[in-house]
């Protein structure tokens, strides 16, 4: 074993001795563990063996720190061979593959029975933040500079020495009128983090890495502000600044657009006289009157429970990990429902579950001693009060997305942390005021005790908004701190469509608000009381309206909304909700319980789509460049017999207690494929004695749509993904924010689609239903009935307005008015013809 040298000074200071190896080489990862640990063994600071716990330990738990420094130790039932505290370092100027994509050059061997060690650690983490210092103490032949590095009290920080600019250098005035809020943000870090260069964006002493979101949004930037950005490569720097100067017209527009609703008349309902308001934003339309409730925010009590680093670092990376999937689901679906702008939101939160100052800052407590979700919580609560802190608005309301991040997060960590806090609402109706609501909070309210909703905080694209459309609550966003000081019990109206909070209404004005909430109930109500009646047009042309649901729990509403069956359960979320696949018992439970929910109704259940946006980490699918272009739905299952074959012999298991259910495969574009896919369909049901049911296919590409005939030949029905379809089809990925309103599925090229596989069904007798975006839209279900579509499958809460647009209607002046749609130049000449069909 080594023993210390000059290059290996013994550096005693507060009884903690350090070794550093200069200029050291390593073959591989493991030979790097072990020549530090034998330099904590030569020492004396650990017995022999313990570098071999180090190397276990790196086996269970990445010890990659960042900035290419590791810190390996050993393991937590190993501490008994370390004799005392101690630090070795090993410097490879050449470095050492760590992991896939990182290399350490300096490997700080660690031996601790106490929390003596602690101090360093932390100033570690502060020294990766320092590149040029890192690149320096990589390049020294000063042993001592690296054990200094060690002992000074951190990097210098931004606030007391302002970091140098790189050598490439381009000055720019903030136009954005609204500053760098998330969105944009979001942007600078995807453009950043897609280059190899190193990149800082500098206001005045305040610099930030552009690859990590929250580091952008601490620099509080407002609009006339002049930010400095370096780069060390020209071309790099060309590029980012090329992207973000390209973001200024969509912000101006985006500006321009909120000022204008500012500034136009209240539209909707209106109180006499000059009555009082508290402005903030529409977030779900409609009127409700009720006496103010003040939700006090829940404390939050997150246990502080020490684990040793290997448990702690496991637990948050499974908890990031199973976090980041649901949030991909909540993007998938937000898009589906409500477009890929307003998804734009939750892709940024997302990304704040992968920077790197929240989770280096959380490592930096648990390294303290500190339990993993105790180190967590504390990370988003300091990150978020600093955004808070900047006086911005709009960064506010991006600390509440942290905090939402970051709850649910802690969820994961541990389910009893997802307790909501609204426990003592009055019975009567209330406007609930609150800070802030959580998606949980708000997912859970009371619709009979809540009838409406205003925030301090918030934005109309929050999760909150969001479910509260969805629970058809009105409600506001954004009324400040003032909402927060109404009297508990006060009368007040809420107008979810102009954005005001009214205050002490006139018994006149509760008159006539009253009434107008009578007149928009009763247009509802005309329409609810007619959704259980069939879809007949005015000459007898009968569509089936099927509901979109994903758990059988979701069955009952579905139908009390007039759904006829279930048209498309999506069984990817009982593989996307969990950390684990479910097993073939589980899968026939939940498709037991679905038939038995719906009796005699129809259930198509499609199998498994996997790919593109809906990635499954338990999975471990290959990373694709373009998972949209690559192995997803059909194909997948091809390939992998251990996911379709048990979803088949479950559904077929449930099956033979009856019901009518139906099966469906996503992603089709070969006669092949579902040639093969009812092969092994007919093997499991012979083998399960099971009945015989309909096998139908999505039609989601355009080659499936130019090839219906061939693939009506082998399927009993077709079902179009309307979304999947306008984006192969436009070339537009429907995630996308700035081509989102392009992305239009009423686009004429995307309806001569539809009208091609309508026709190529015909040929064999097949039925043709829809079950994507514009099912759900009055104007075009009326638009799929006259392309000759006979099923319609959509969220629960569209179907009575479906269905009275289609009953207000002839067959043949929809078929009429479908053929005016094909000669269309766009989709907004097509949307112009609404109205036509009514």
């Amino acid at each position: 074993m080594p023993a210390p040298s000059a290059t290996m000074p013994r550096i005693a200071q507060s009884g903690s001795p350090e070794l550093v190896r200069i200029a050291a080489s390593a073959a591989d990862k493991d030979d790097a563990i072990r020549q530090v640990g034998q330099l904590l063994v030569a020492a004396g600071c650990v017995a022999p063996g313990y570098e071999d716990s180090m190397v276990r330990r790196e086996a269970v738990a990445n010890t990659f720190l960042g900035a290419g420094v590791a810190i390996p130790h050993g393991l937590g039932e190993d501490k008994g061979l370390v004799r005392h505290d101690g630090i070795a370092i090993l410097q490879l100027r050449e470095g050492v593959e760590w992991n896939p994509g990182q290399t350490a050059h300096l490997v700080v061997g660690i031996a601790a029975n106490s929390d003596s060690h602690i101090a360093i650690l932390r100033r570690l983490t502060r020294l990766i933040q320092d590149e040029a210092r890192i690149a320096h103490l990589i390049a020294t032949d000063d042993a001592e500079a690296i054990a200094r590095a060690l002992h000074e009290d951190g990097a210098p920080s931004a606030e007391t020495v302002p970091a140098e600019d790189y050598a490439e250098v381009e000055r720019w005035t903030l136009d954005y009128p609204s500053g760098l809020h998330a969105r944009p943000a979001s942007a600078w870090v995807e453009a950043a983090r897609g280059l190899s260069a190193r990149l800082r964006v500098r206001n005045g002493a305040e610099t930030a890495d552009p690859r990590s979101l929250v580091s952008l949004l601490q620099l509080g930037l407002k609009a006339g502000d002049t930010i400095v950005f370096s780069a060390d490569e020209r071309a790099a720097l060309d590029t980012f600044v090329k992207t973000v100067r390209r973001l200024t017209a969509r912000e101006k527009e985006d500006a321009a657009r909120a000022a204008a609703k500012a500034s136009a008349p209240v539209r909707g309902w209106k109180p006499s006289g000059e009555a009082k308001a508290i402005a903030g934003v529409a977030a779900s339309p409609g009127l409700a009157i009720g006496r103010v409730h003040i939700l006090a925010p829940a404390e939050l009590v997150v246990p502080d429970e020490p684990v040793d680093l290997v448990a702690g670092g496991a637990a948050l990376e499974d908890a990031l990990t199973r976090t980041r999937a649901q949030m991909k689901v909540l993007i998938d679906d937000t898009t589906r429902r409500l477009g890929a702008g307003e998804a734009a939101i939750f892709k940024a939160q997302a990304d704040l579950l992968d920077d790197t100052d929240l989770i280096t800052l959380t490592c930096q407590l648990m390294v303290e001693g500190h339990g993993v979700a105790w180190s967590w919580d504390q990370a988003v609560g300091r990150i978020a009060g600093q955004l808070s802190a900047l006086g911005n608005p709009v960064l506010a309301a991006r600390a509440a997305d942290l905090h939402d991040v970051g709850r649910r997060v802690l969820a994961a960590m541990d389910p009893a942390l997802a307790a909501g806090s609204l426990s003592d609402l009055p019975e009567e109706p209330c406007v609930l005021i609150a800070s802030d609501l959580s998606p949980s909070d708000t997912a859970t309210l009371d619709t009979s005790r809540v009838a409406g909703v205003a925030t301090a905080l918030g934005g109309p694209t929050s999760h909150s908004a969001i479910l509260a459309r969805t629970l058809g609550l009105p409600s506001i966003v954004a009324g400040g701190a003032q909402l927060l000081g109404l009297e508990p019990g006060a009368c007040v109206i809420v107008d979810g469509d102009s954005g005001r909070v009214w205050l002490d209404p006139t018994p006149q004005d509760l008159e006539s608000a009253r009434q107008w909430i009578v007149d928009i109930a009763q247009k509802r109500a005309a329409e609810a009381a007619e959704r259980s009646r069939p879809a007949i047009t005015t000459d007898g042309h009968e569509i089936a309206v099927a509901a979109n649901v994903n758990r059988p729990d979701q069955v009952e509403f579905a139908l009390v909304q007039g759904g006829e069956g279930v048209g498309l359960m999506r069984t990817e979320f009982l593989f996307l909700e969990r950390g684990q696949s479910p097993s073939e018992d589980e899968q026939e439970a939940i498709y037991r319980a679905m038939i038995e929910a719906l009796g005699p109704r129809p259930l198509i259940v499609r199998a498994l789509d996997i790919g593109g946006d809906k990635q499954v980490p338990h999975l471990d699918l290959p990373r694709e460049e373009n998972p949209f272009l690559g192995v997803r739905g059909a194909r997948l299952l091809l390939r992998r017999p251990d996911l379709l074959e048990p979803q088949l012999r479950a559904l077929y298991r449930a099956a033979r207690a009856g019901g009518d259910l139906s099966i469906m495969f996503p992603m089709i574009t070969s006669a092949w494929e579902l040639i093969r896919l009812r092969e092994a369909c007919e093997a499991i049901r012979i083998e399960l004695d099971a009945p015989v049911v309909p096998i139908g296919i999505m039609i989601e590409v355009p080659a499936a749509a130019v090839q219906a005939k061939a693939l009506a030949a082998h399927a009993d029905f077709f079902s179009i993904g309307t979304n999947d379809l306008t984006q192969y089809a436009l070339a537009i990925d429907r995630q996308n924010p700035d081509l989102a309103a392009e992305a239009d599925s009423l686009h004429p090229a995307v309806l001569r689609l539809i009208a091609m596989t309508v026709e190529g069904a015909k040929a064999h007798g097949r039925w043709v239903g829809v079950c994507g975006g514009i099912a759900g839209d009055p104007f075009g279900a009326a638009l799929l009935v006259g392309l000759g579509v006979s099923e319609l499958s959509m969220t629960p809460r569209d179907i009575p307005a479906v269905k009275a647009r289609i009953r207000a209607a002839d067959k043949a002046s929809l078929e009429a008015l479908a053929r005016r749609a094909l000669e269309m130049e766009g989709a907004a000449q097509v949307r112009a013809l609404d109205g036509e069909a009514a």
